[in-house]
């Protein structure tokens, strides 16, 4: 089959590998409808160091089940599915507790423990807890935009979900989402969908803030840092914003969110995050009695709820992406996305 490999910073190639196969009772087999390239995908797009063997790569996935494990029970054959980024048992403790990305069994795709996403085929560990079905829709014959939305479901809307959702968003509070990529922007319209009258969304980009403001963006700030605080803060009467949504996962953008969380507030951050310690004292966390959360989003948590809205046409995050390519061509998407031609790109096999 091919799959999407990268052997170092900037370098990614479509190889052909071996068809995967089941290693697990618990094991699903799928054939890949749609996946797609993550922001996260290019961090090490920027510094991962050259090596001999290509880093399988991809966690974002929507598929027709081709074959299943002698022990799993509610998945069959033929099944249209979703594949949250995280694999899990959805059954321990930590699973019933809506924490599923950090199930003790599970764990994430380009890894040792599974092969990334970006594939004509793929092996799902847990495949009872990871995978959704979506009910009463063929592959085959459904719209792009459809497909669009149910994908978006295995990652980044429900990242943007989970930002709002740590964050405690709700109505009467302002809320202020620093980014303007895909999660950012899925980060405003769940916060709309939590009822949050106020969402100022900063970002530089007017094709995507735009989309924003579709979604349910009252203001944009364009500016970043001293200046960009500044005008946050005269927005908001000097006061600061209840709730920040930090979608970046650079240190400017932590030191810009807590410049703008009002006293009190949360800032809920779900930018992975390409640092190891940052400022919490006086002058940052501390001082003002801010609160600090987030984390991978459990998807598995929010998945079923959401697809509803979806099948409903309650929500269309399937928005987010505004290039659709060959899996052939997935090069061409992490060059699209880097150099922000490309908001969010999806492949086809």
């Amino acid at each position: 089959m091919k799959a999407t490999l990268m052997y170092g910073a900037g370098d990614v190639r479509v190889d052909t590998v071996p068809d995967p196969i089941i290693h697990f009772p618990t094991d699903a087999l799928v054939r890949t409808i749609r996946a797609c390239v993550c922001g996260s995908d290019l961090h090490p797009y920027h510094d991962m160091p050259a090596r001999e063997h290509g880093r399988s790569m991809g966690h974002e996935l929507i598929a027709v089940v081709e074959e299943v494990g002698p022990e799993v029970r509610h998945i069959k054959k033929g099944d249209f599915v979703i594949a949250p980024f995280a694999f899990q048992d959805n059954t321990c403790e930590f699973c019933r507790e809506g924490l599923q990305t950090n199930c003790p069994h599970g764990g994430f795709y380009g890894t040792p423990e599974a092969a990334g996403l970006q594939a004509e085929l793929a092996r799902i560990p847990l495949a009872d807890g990871s995978l959704v079905v979506i009910p009463d829709i063929n592959p085959d014959t459904a719209d792009d935009s459809l497909l669009a939305s149910f994908l978006s479901l295995s990652d980044v809307y429900l990242t943007g979900h989970h930002a709002a959702f740590k964050g405690s968003v709700s109505p009467g509070k302002t809320v202020t989402v620093i980014g303007d990529g895909a999660v950012g922007l899925s980060a405003v319209l769940a916060s709309r969908q939590m009822g949050a009258e106020r969402i100022i969304l900063m970002g530089r980009h007017r094709d995507r803030t735009d989309l924003g403001v579709e979604w349910g963006a009252t203001d944009v700030v364009s500016t970043r840092g001293d200046e960009g605080i500044a005008e946050v803060m005269a927005l908001t009467n000097g006061e600061g914003s209840h709730v920040v949504l930090e979608a970046v996962g650079h240190m400017p953008a932590y030191e810009q969110a807590y410049g703008i969380v009002r006293p009190g507030g949360v800032i809920s951050r779900v930018g992975v995050p390409q640092y190891e310690s940052a400022p919490i004292g006086f002058g940052s966390l501390f001082g003002k009695n801010a609160s600090l959360t987030g984390g991978p989003a459990p998807v598995r948590a929010y998945l079923e709820s959401a697809l509803t809205q979806v099948l409903n046409g309650e929500i269309n995050p399937g928005k987010v992406f505004d290039l659709s390519l060959p899996l052939i061509d997935a090069p061409a998407a992490y060059t699209a996305m880097d150099s922000r031609t490309a908001l969010k790109v999806m492949l086809t096999p």
